[in-house]
């Protein structure tokens, strides 16, 4: 029977597996098919049991597992399992699966696009976990897409707004880290800031997504945004 609690122990892309006994550290195999399960995350009895001491960092829940992600306190572990190879070994327990795939950061791009008066543009977005509220223009980030392009990518994407950002090896951005929900997700957000005249801005709504897009106060941008990210980005502009 799995335990009722887990231990997500991770230090340097090595993370701890043992077998259905409390036994480990144990090595996935790529693309191995099974229907069985040989592996799976600890519980805190065996942890200790190998002699693992460690530090928690936040717990949740995968169905009625509690998983708690902590940092173990040893020298890096070279005979661990390296957290990649857990996706593609179906002998690995989907509870252990699922951990890693929790454990990646979600990255986001953002663009603050502000006029000489201070005013920021933010578009008012149709779908969502902001559906119906004003946010920065940004999103997601493609696979392999530096931040820089995702914000010049997302502002065309939403406002229809062509817009440049230095390519010059110093990028600037304000870069911030954040947990929202009891699933444990990650989510890191680069976000870019651009001057423009507003008059010289030609705003073209990508109408499934952005239904409006106005100018606001600093203050009033602030007050209107939800989101955590827009929030602590727009209050640390000079």
């Amino acid at each position: 029977m799995h335990p009722e609690v887990v231990l997500h122990l991770e230090h340097d892309g090595k993370l701890l597996l043992v077998d259905n006994n409390g036994s480990g550290p144990l090595i996935p195999i790529k693309g191995r098919t099974s229907t069985e399960t040989l592996m799976r995350l600890p519980s805190q009895a065996e942890a200790k049991a190998l002699g693992i001491e460690w530090s928690k960092k936040l717990s949740y829940y995968i169905g009625s597992t509690e998983v708690i992600r902590a940092h173990p306190e040893v020298p890096w572990p070279e005979h661990w399992a390296w957290k990649d190879d857990t996706i593609s070994d179906d002998a690995v327990h989907p509870i252990a699966r699922e951990s890693v795939y929790r454990s990646l950061h979600r990255l986001v791009s953002k663009l603050i696009i502000q006029d000489k008066q201070g005013r920021i543009l933010l578009g008012k977005v149709l779908r969502g976990v902001f559906s119906g509220s004003w946010t920065l223009p940004g999103g997601y980030m493609d696979h392999n897409e530096h931040p820089r392009t995702g914000a010049i990518r997302e502002t065309f994407e939403e406002l229809g707004v062509v817009v440049e950002l230095p390519d010059d090896g110093n990028d600037w951005c304000q870069v911030s880290q954040n947990i929202f929900s009891n699933e444990g997700l990650s989510f890191v957000s680069f976000t870019y800031t651009l001057t423009v005249v507003s008059d010289a801005i030609e705003v073209s709504l990508k109408s499934d997504e952005i239904e409006d897009a106005q100018w606001f106060s600093r203050e009033d941008a602030l007050k209107l945004t939800p989101s955590w990210f827009d929030k602590t980005a727009i209050s640390k502009l000079n």
